[in-house]
């Protein structure tokens, strides 16, 4: 065959009559929204448009236009993928502005999924949360439907939902041999005895978030059963309600833990919290690899972080006031052979301090972001001295920050 007649050939081909699998792997690169407007390209394409692996994935988008930045997944979409792609769903995602309508979607999508093997399942909130505002008991119903009919949930997030122990209960009985994420932060309904009984039953868990309320001495040593696996990260958010005191957790349990895990990350995000109730924390041993201080920490808590936080890789402080911190930030140097990244925005530390503890962590900081008002100028360096020896200290060119980047 001549090379003219075989260009003609492949002209003759055309877009519709490309290959199925070439087309198969460009179409799964494409959101959902796309899939019904290449459906209408010509048969062909509408044909492998239709193919199960293609309807695996999908992000709903549900929102309000006029009182929202997302755009919505449009309701007829929503409607063809319940009724002829809902079983061959296997990640799904939810992501919802504040409105009461959204959270209302998301129950009705919910409780259509029946007949699908889900793996992932995930309830994203774009602003203060939504499910809380509604019906809880519809929302409860609808999650449980889910948690009862798929088999094969590996990753689950619900944080700022009303879900409640009796549906974590069903989420263990029907997911225990195949759950290994579960982010439920925010959760009020749910009690520090019912992250227990689900921590009991499925024993492949590696990630866990959770609120520290739920945090408890009989979790930490289900966790560090024979039984489960070794559990790689251990997210706590912090924070309380008035006049609320934070439970004392066990070094002895802590300790079982990371004998247990010897490679989790523990990581701790504080938010608004009154100075009494530091009173209960970093009081004993405490296995915390990552913490980050949002709002005022006081002094005398970061001086018990180096005191007892020998694992500590990561330390943001986003402010602490008007005292300096130049001993709690040696003590932290000198007794978390770990740290190598630390954020400051809000503190004061001298510059011979600064320096100091550049001199123990050494080449180790491998991330050091320090605002320009943190640094006060002594009698030793002043801000430029600081920075070509703190420089010099870590193997690299350093300057301080003009406002904090974390």
């Amino acid at each position: 065959m001549s090379i003219l007649s075989k260009e003609s050939q492949y002209c003759e081909l055309g877009w519709s009559n490309l290959p199925s699998e070439p087309l198969l792997q460009v179409f799964s690169h494409l959101p959902v929204q796309d899939l019904g407007t290449v459906a209408q390209v010509c048969q062909h394409w509408n044909h492998i448009s239709q193919f199960s692996q293609l309807w695996q994935r999908v992000e709903f988008n549900l929102s309000q236009a006029s009182k929202s930045y997302l755009q919505p997944t449009p309701e007829g979409l929503i409607n063809y993928i319940l009724q002829h792609h809902a079983k061959h769903l296997k990640f799904v995602i939810f992501k919802m502005d504040s409105t009461v309508e959204s959270a209302q979607m998301a129950c009705y999508i919910l409780s259509r999924l029946v007949n699908c093997s889900l793996k992932t399942l995930a309830l994203i909130s774009s602003a203060r949360p939504v499910f809380l505002d509604m019906d809880q008991q519809s929302f409860i119903s609808a999650l449980t439907v889910v948690f009862d009919h798929s088999h094969t949930l590996s990753s689950v997030a619900i944080d700022n939902t009303p879900v409640d122990d009796m549906s974590l209960e069903v989420l263990a009985s029907s997911n225990s041999r195949t759950l290994e994420l579960l982010r439920m932060k925010s959760c009020p309904r749910v009690s520090p005895e019912g992250i227990l009984s689900l921590a009991d039953h499925c024993c492949h868990l590696r990630e866990l978030t959770l609120s520290y309320t739920l945090l408890s001495d009989d979790l930490l040593l289900a966790l560090s059963s024979e039984e489960h696996v070794c559990l790689e990260y251990l997210h706590i958010d912090v924070y309380t309600e008035k006049d609320m005191l934070l439970q004392q957790i066990s070094p002895q349990c802590w300790s079982a833990l990371v004998e247990h895990s010897p490679d989790m990350n523990l990581v701790m995000y504080f938010f608004v919290i009154p100075d009494q109730s530091f009173d209960t924390l970093f009081m004993s041993y405490t296995p915390v690899t990552h913490i980050y201080f949002g709002d005022h920490v006081p002094k005398r808590v970061l001086g018990r972080i180096g005191s007892h936080c020998p694992r500590l890789k990561e330390l943001v402080v986003g402010a602490n006031g008007n005292s300096f911190i130049n001993d709690e930030l040696l003590n932290i140097a000198n007794n978390c052979p770990e740290l190598s990244s630390l954020g400051l925005g809000e503190c004061e530390v001298t510059c011979s301090a600064f320096v100091k503890f550049a001199h123990i962590c050494g080449p180790r900081l491998k991330e050091l972001y320090v605002t320009e008002e943190c640094l006060v100028e002594d009698s030793q360096y002043d801000l430029t001295k600081a920075c070509k020896q703190v420089s010099e200290l870590i193997g690299r060119d350093w300057a301080p920050e003009y406002m904090p980047i974390w």
